[in-house]
């Protein structure tokens, strides 16, 4: 029989919405700010929230508009590049206590730890170790957290999200046995990890709406109705999970890919949205050179205006060669583009991918392909690339780039799609 371990999982609480709340000298538990863009309408997504103001009832991603009128509250305009560094630093924090091998950063602002190792040689319980690090965390950061403690990584993680939130200094404890005994019967199913609506929707046309009843349901037919994803399903509703961190640390994935997707400012016609792929292909090439990575394949998915009940298109082309080589993608990625997308209808969102990702090594080339030409554009890419490494992202454009649709220059001064910031 497997030995139980001890997990920890650490969330930084609201943490975007901390973070301001910290640069600004103010309480991130008693202040009421938002994390928004301000330049954007009203439906913009609020990145964050502080703890005060989901006390108040606001969901954590909320709207802008969903805000009730007469609450006051600062809305802080996204600084990605600060939360990054905030991260970085409390990751520094966390290997104090616990080694690298033995850490999952799950997200920006949540990490699991195995300490199973650790409790015998700190002499501590794993509540004692996890209040220490936390409040070492505090003490340097001013960023409030919270913690979940398991005997898997699931049940730390249940022990964050639904636990953690009913005790008064915030860290929540589960074994299987406990987890059964006290959330089995718990509402929504949509609190537990990795159970989204449509999932949960699906549960209750079946008569299930608690993990005991999901324990208790024929397999087959949880088989039927969610295929392979049933055998995760059973698997947590039980509390058990086998999954551990030295195996996540020791997955290679068959194959690889790399991609990128923005939602446009506005509704663009069919050959604005040419531009726009052209820009996205063309980043992405460079992206391939920096790594020394190639591809062969790609795909591509727009979405279509919101106004409108449209089905999004989507589609996949494979290459005759195997490269990275921007002149050669981008006239593939024009093709794909122009037998999917319908000409008449406007776009609003766009996602590329470039599958089948390899080392530039196994570069492959068609009866049709001058390899003396594809060298000699990878050598102004690389040239390219030093240009922007050192005088930054928008230091040199091609001219597509400062055409009037263009999202290029105002994407380079972002990180994951929002500001940057200073």
């Amino acid at each position: 029989m497997v030995k139980d371990r001890t997990y920890i999982c650490i969330d930084l609480k609201s943490f975007y919405a901390s973070v301001e709340c910290v640069a600004r000298g103010l309480d991130p538990m008693t202040t009421n700010l938002v994390v928004a863009d301000p330049e954007r309408t009203e439906k913009t997504i609020c990145l964050a929230v502080s703890p005060s103001l989901k006390a108040l009832g606001v969901p954590g991603r909320c709207r802008v508009f969903e805000i009730p009128k007469g609450l006051k509250y600062i809305m802080a305009p996204p600084r990605m590049q600060l939360y990054i560094d905030y991260s970085a630093n409390i990751y520094a924090i966390y290997l104090k206590y616990i080694a690298k091998e033995d850490i999952h950063v799950y997200s920006i602002d949540e990490a699991f730890m195995d300490v199973t190792d650790y409790l015998h040689m700190y002499n501590m319980t794993a509540k004692e170790l996890s209040m220490r690090i936390m409040e070492d965390v505090f003490a340097v950061t001013k960023i409030p957290s919270a913690c979940g403690i398991g005997t898997n990584l699931y049940l730390a993680k249940i022990a964050l999200d639904i636990t953690a939130k009913y005790a008064q200094d915030r860290i929540g404890i589960l074994d299987e046995e406990s987890y059964r005994n006290t959330l089995w019967e718990h509402k929504p199913l949509t609190d537990f990890w990795r159970i989204g609506p449509g999932i949960a929707r699906q549960l209750e046309r079946a008569g299930i709406t608690t993990m005991k009843e999901i324990a208790g349901a024929d397999e087959a037919a949880l088989y039927r109705m969610l295929g392979v994803d049933a055998e995760l399903l059973i698997d947590h509703a039980w509390g058990r999970e086998i999954t551990t961190i030295a195996d996540i640390k020791q997955y290679k994935p068959k194959t690889n890919s790399i991609s990128s997707g923005q939602v446009l400012p506005c509704d663009y016609s069919f050959e604005d949205g040419k531009l726009i792929l052209k820009e996205m292909a063309d980043l992405l090439c460079l992206e391939l050179v920096d790594k020394g990575l190639i591809t062969d394949s790609i795909t591509l998915h727009v979405g279509y205006s919101n106004r409108l009940a449209r089905k999004s298109a989507h589609g996949t082309i494979s290459m005759t060669i195997t490269t990275s080589s921007a002149n050669q993608i981008i006239r593939y990625a024009q093709e794909l583009y122009e037998r999917i997308v319908d000409r008449f209808t406007p776009i609003r969102r766009m996602y590329l991918t470039y599958n089948h990702v390899v080392d530039e090594k196994y570069q492959q080339y068609d009866l049709f392909t001058d390899p003396a030409e594809l060298e000699k554009e990878h050598r102004l890419q690389e040239a390219l690339l030093g240009i922007k490494d050192k005088y930054g992202k928008n230091a040199i454009l091609k001219g597509m780039n400062l055409e009037k649709k263009a999202t290029t220059m105002e994407r380079n001064e972002q990180i994951g799609g929002h500001k940057s910031g200073s």
